[in-house]
């Protein structure tokens, strides 16, 4: 852009120039012919030559400070003065004429500035289209590949830096020896594969183990998103496609990284009618999908392409088919061991305390991915040094792993008595559902500070162990426990409020995936009745429109049914122990955060005798109060 604005500024100037300087008469003084006239009678005029409209030559100097002569020119009508010749004797003028141009000769001068103009732009165009990757840069370098090319030496990353994704790096470890020795394979047969597809949530490490791969093979890398090959402009997209595998079949050996591959590569003719779009994504995926069709690469020098993304089910597919993305290796959370290796990992270059627990930090962060680990391990670093500590301690990393999932504490809101009362029995009731249920995580942490993402509370749960299977029973313990702030709310103050909005959500999403994709419901039975599933990026939604009115409604009302019953559930057992929730929502109002023993403590003061007049423990009379106001 910048090398054309100056281009059109140079050629104007140029023009300009021209027509000022050799059309014009340039720096020559401009004389109207009556003073020209005047001039010559007074001999001031030296020399004249005489054209066919034209009149140049040289005068004295007006300035006769400075003195000699200057250049003029002044224009006449041909046969208007016939004196004109008698003059210019009589005042000794040393005059003579010019032969008179041709037609063609007019209009060759008058093209001449075009012609020049056009010339520089010919070359301009030819070093811009060079700069650009050829004839498929264009103009500009509008159609060049924006991926950017790592060399081997630069890439820096081997699969030492990378953990929890061991069975990857297993299937990876058989592109690096495609890309070390292709030989070794080619002698038996077999053909090396076109493309790897990296599938998985967002964060667990899909670009680091394609950048690891290239590393430990030490061959080029080269890196583009999706979105650089999506244009307003028609073509552009393909031509980039073109111009990236033109790239990397030059520096072959070579790795291509396309990451979030779905932004090119979504199902062709989705949201249109019969015979499909002709947008500029789809013709960019056409491209790319014959640019891998002929991906034909010398065989000790192959060049591998891999892609990335969180949306597997909305890509084409064409594009998943065996022979172009022959490989498709899936890259989840980590497990407890994965976070272990994943906490090492990046904890290199942090100064840790002696008695600093990795393997507990691995333990408190289940269903962290590898960037919300990275984020937690830098967090607490950042705490430890704002408070001028030598070293990071386990309470430093918890204290952010609760920043990653709630947000920062907001000490300064205020909340007047009633609200915090509501807020302490409401988060007590969390925790002490939670430590009666045999099928529910247990309570690390009880806290009533505000938090930045709206939570004016919360009740930490940490499981024990990584789960991938959930029994009826044990989800509708979670529905339980989501629900026991409201159920302590009615319990204790026979009065709702918004603080459990929240709750209600997630337990209605929990109890509808039960029913319409788990199928525990007796009435519907093991029917699914959600839509297609994001596998990676949320729950599924409802497709209503294979439902019919009946079944909507059956399932409405086993929704409201089960999570009525899972309330009514809480209900009861904070009834039935009233006293361990009074007790640890006092404590929570003295303190503001307690650990999750505190929930067991509370349920062991039940057995304090009552007084022998039988009156009941002051916090029970204090629950009563309350429950009257």
């Amino acid at each position: 852009m910048w090398h054309g604005v100056a281009y059109i500024i140079v050629a104007l100037i140029a023009l300009y120039l021209f027509q000022h300087y050799l059309l014009s008469g340039g720096a020559n003084t401009a004389l109207t012919y009556n003073q020209f006239k005047v001039d010559v009678a007074a001999k001031k005029i030296k020399t004249a030559e005489i054209g066919s409209s034209r009149i140049t030559g040289t005068m004295t100097n007006p300035d006769t400070a400075k003195g000699g002569t200057v250049g003029y020119y002044t224009y006449y009508q041909t046969g208007e003065d016939p004196d004109l010749v008698k003059d210019l004797q009589a005042a000794n003028v040393d005059y003579s004429f010019t032969a008179p141009s041709s037609a063609i000769g007019s209009i060759l001068l008058s093209l001449l500035p075009f012609l020049i103009i056009g010339v520089i732009w010919y070359f301009l165009y030819r070093r811009m289209a060079a700069g650009a990757g050829g004839a498929g840069g264009g103009i500009f370098g509008v159609g060049r590949s924006r991926a950017k090319k790592v060399t081997a030496e630069q890439v820096g990353v081997t699969f030492a830096d990378v953990g929890g994704a061991d069975e990857a790096i297993a299937e990876l470890q058989e592109i690096i020896q495609f890309l070390k020795t292709p030989e070794q394979f080619a002698t038996l047969g077999g053909r090396i594969p076109k493309g790897v597809l990296l599938i998985g949530p967002p964060g667990t490490g899909k670009t680091l183990l394609a950048k690891a791969t290239a590393g430990e093979a030490g061959v080029p890398f080269f890196e583009s998103s999706g979105s650089e090959f999506v244009e307003m402009f028609v073509g552009v997209g393909a031509a980039r496609v073109r111009d990236l595998f033109e790239q990397a079949r030059a520096a072959a050996p070579a790795i291509v990284f396309i990451d979030e591959v779905d932004a090119i590569g979504q199902s062709r003719g989705a949201g249109f009618t019969v015979g499909g779009g002709n947008d500029e994504r789809e013709q960019t995926l056409n491209q790319l999908l014959a640019e891998i069709d002929g991906f034909s690469t010398d065989v000790h020098r192959p060049v591998i392409i891999m892609a990335a993304t969180n949306r597997p089910e909305v890509l084409d597919k064409a594009l998943l088919r065996a022979g172009r993305f022959d490989r498709q290796v899936e890259v989840g959370n980590p497990d407890l061991i994965g976070r272990v290796q994943i906490l090492k990992i990046h904890s290199r270059g942090i100064k840790l305390a002696h008695d600093f627990d990795v393997e507990r930090a691995a333990r408190i962060t289940p269903g962290f991915s590898g960037a919300d680990l990275a984020n937690a391990m830098n967090e607490a670093a950042l705490l430890a040094a704002r408070r001028n500590a030598q070293a990071v301690h386990i309470t430093d990393f918890e204290i952010a792993m609760e920043r990653v999932i709630a947000g920062l504490e907001k000490k300064t809101r205020v909340m007047n008595e009633r609200e915090r009362k509501t807020v302490a029995y409401h988060e007590s009731g969390h925790a002490l559902v939670a430590a009666l249920l045999p099928n529910a995580d247990p309570v690390a942490k009880i806290s009533i500070i505000p938090r930045a993402r709206g939570a004016l509370g919360y009740t930490l749960q940490m499981p024990t162990e990584d789960r991938y299977i959930l029994t009826e029973a044990e989800l509708k313990d979670r529905i339980a426990v989501m629900l026991g702030g409201r159920a302590a709310e009615l319990a204790v103050f026979d009065s709702l409020s918004t603080g459990a909005s929240d709750d209600i959500q997630k337990a209605t999403e929990l109890v509808r995936r039960m029913i319409t994709e788990f199928g525990m419901s007796e009435r519907l039975g093991s029917v699914r009745y959600a839509g297609q599933q994001m596998m990676y990026l949320g729950n599924p939604v409802m497709d209503n429109s294979q439902l019919s009115p009946q079944t909507e409604e059956i399932i409405d009302s086993e929704v409201r049914r089960l999570v009525t019953d899972q309330l009514e559930r809480a209900q009861s057992l904070l009834r039935e122990h009233r006293a361990a929730l009074e007790h640890l929502a006092q404590k929570l109002l003295a303190s503001e955060t307690v650990d999750g023993s505190a929930a067991d403590e509370a349920l062991a003061s039940e057995a304090v005798p009552v007084a022998e007049d039988g009156s009941p423990p002051a916090a029970a009379s204090e629950s009563a109060s309350l429950g009257e106001r």
